[in-house]
């Protein structure tokens, strides 16, 4: 009887995953290759770094539109990105991370479904990037984190923002380089000069890309596995 019981509760689990992939994929759709860049610039990457380091605020490349960043543990730097954006700090924004080991530093507790979520879907260079919210954040900027204690982090693998992260050694703030309210900036002309001359480094690497990048998918994940899907 005990052995019935254990196999009951196994294939339940097994169910509840399946169905947790299959409603994933049913959305997640897989892009053609465009990362096909020419290799970054090495000082254009030391001098990002160098501002990170010393608490100030970039414009940058990621894996989806240009993004204004800043290191993710540094409460100030956060604090300047939400006054040149003039959004709310209530409005909680993403980091990046250059690997999923990473996460638990950053994340209390994270669900089996995120896990398993993260491996359905890789985040290699030929899929719509993902952001996944996760309950109980630590290890962050105060003024980062939402209310509800939860935090959107995605993994990158755009050469630029891996970089970034790896050398920094700290997730690193990826918010839309655009005052609240105004278009996305998809492309490098088309972010607003306020933008530019309130960063203090714009970097040079993937200026002239004319590939489109559209914003990543969202899930949001709860503490007890369920999620939510923000945004396709």
């Amino acid at each position: 009887m005990q052995l019935c019981k254990c196999k009951t509760f196994f294939l339940r689990k097994f169910l509840k995953i399946a169905h947790f992939v299959c409603q994933i994929q049913l959305f997640y759709v897989p892009l053609q290759p465009i990362m096909d860049y020419k290799r970054y610039d090495k000082e254009d990457l030391q001098e990002a770094l160098r501002v990170l380091r010393a608490g100030g605020i970039i414009v940058y490349p990621t894996d989806t539109v240009w993004g204004i960043g800043c290191d993710a543990t540094n409460a100030e730097a956060v604090a300047n990105i939400y006054a040149l954006k003039q959004r709310e700090d209530s409005k909680s924004m993403l980091v990046l991370l250059d690997s999923p080991a990473k996460l638990n530093y950053y994340i209390a507790d994270i669900p089996d479904s995120a896990w398993t979520l993260l491996e359905a879907t890789d985040n290699s260079e030929d899929t719509k990037p993902l952001t996944i919210i996760y309950p109980n954040a630590r290890n962050l900027a105060p003024n980062l984190v939402a209310e509800d204690g939860s935090i959107g982090i995605r993994i990158t693998n755009e050469p630029f923002s891996k970089a970034l992260c790896e050398q920094l050694r700290h997730p690193i703030v990826s918010t839309s380089a655009n005052i609240s309210g105004h278009p996305t900036a998809h492309f490098y002309n088309e972010i607003e000069q306020a933008v530019l001359d309130g960063a203090d480094y714009v970097c040079q690497f993937r200026r002239d890309d004319d590939c489109p990048h559209e914003p990543s998918s969202i899930i949001k994940i709860n503490a007890d596995g369920t999620f939510q899907i923000i945004r396709p």
